[in-house]
């Protein structure tokens, strides 16, 4: 006998009855860039449609998402002071801590704070860590990172973000945070990062390209998927809430897999070369641009992802693609 799988694509009603894959709001991060000053909107030239915002003019905008339901945010401070140490990082007055109060005072707990704690950002060589002549030095990163952490937390982060690679950072981290009674600050773990070209346009606009070098050293080999299990399952066993793949689309295999050896949380992260790759194309008429990037989105899920950071967020929202 003949078999007929087309019965059940007939049409868009017994489609959507049995699609296998959903995507809903409540799984969307958006990422934001925030600067010190005041009254900044800056374009991010690489990233169409993403600015640097000053924190009077992020409130403005994450009201307008709140308004959209768009309830989870993670932050990335730009612009602070550069030293060697990377002090600034865990500073009471970064502009990540004066961006939690900020919106903490305004939307309490309506909105859902998390932080990204890595010092490439902060530091003069733009690295990930504390160098030790010219190699990142693992342990005195994790203390600086920790801080970082914890200064966070103390701000009102309700989740922390660690992007850096360091090995132990994930048990530096929570132990710190209970030490200091922050054992209900979650931890989100770029657990699977990988040393990707996608980055590009992100560097821009974080300003936190490596002066000297590259961070292969830290952050994985992209021919390695075996490897990227034994990040995964160490940094659960140090404390993590939520793993993460980063980046999302050349990775989805490595998604796949984690989700086989994970019960956790598992989050991707549609990084800032595959937004730009996405707006060029749409922008010279070659793609569909809501089609494709509902597909890519579908996509991470059907892998195994329960969580996306993605700048398409504000998009799909405002434009009811979802």
């Amino acid at each position: 006998m003949i078999q007929r799988p087309r019965r059940l694509r007939k049409n868009s009603i017994i489609r959507e009855m049995v699609a296998e894959t959903r995507l809903s709001k409540d799984m969307f991060i958006y990422p934001y860039f925030v600067v010190d000053g005041k009254n900044v909107i800056h374009p991010i030239d690489a990233m169409p449609g993403i600015n640097h915002y000053s924190v009077d003019e992020l409130v403005k905008d994450v009201e307008k998402g709140l308004k959209l339901g768009i309830n989870k945010i993670l932050l990335f401070g730009v612009g602070e002071q550069k030293t060697e140490d990377a002090s600034s990082s865990y500073s009471n007055n970064s502009v990540v801590v004066k961006a939690i109060v900020a919106l903490k005072e305004k939307f309490g707990d309506q909105l859902y704070i998390i932080t990204d704690i890595c010092v490439c950002a902060y530091t003069t060589h733009g690295h990930c860590g504390i160098l030790h002549g010219d190699y990142v030095h693992n342990d005195s990163s994790v203390e600086v990172l920790s801080k970082m952490a914890l200064a966070h937390a103390q701000a009102g982060a309700d989740m922390v973000a660690p992007s850096d690679m360091m090995d132990g950072r994930i048990e530096g981290m929570r132990t710190l945070l209970d030490a200091n009674g922050y054992e209900n600050t979650a931890i989100m773990s770029y657990s699977i990062k990988y040393a990707s070209a996608y980055y590009g346009p992100f560097r821009e606009a974080a300003d936190s390209a490596p002066q000297k070098g590259d961070r292969k050293s830290y952050q994985m080999d992209y021919r390695n998927g075996n490897e990227s299990m034994t990040e995964g399952i160490l940094d659960e066993a140090e404390g993590a809430d939520i793993l993460m793949v980063k980046p999302a689309l050349a990775y989805m295999d490595v998604i796949f897999n984690l989700r086989q050896n994970t019960l956790l949380p598992i989050a991707c992260y549609n990084v800032s070369g595959e937004y730009s790759m996405v707006k060029a194309a749409a922008a010279k008429g070659w793609i569909d641009e809501q089609k494709i990037v509902m597909e890519n989105m579908h996509a991470f899920v059907r892998a195994g992802a329960t969580i996306i950071i993605t700048y398409h967020t504000k998009d799909i929202f405002e434009k009811g693609w979802l």
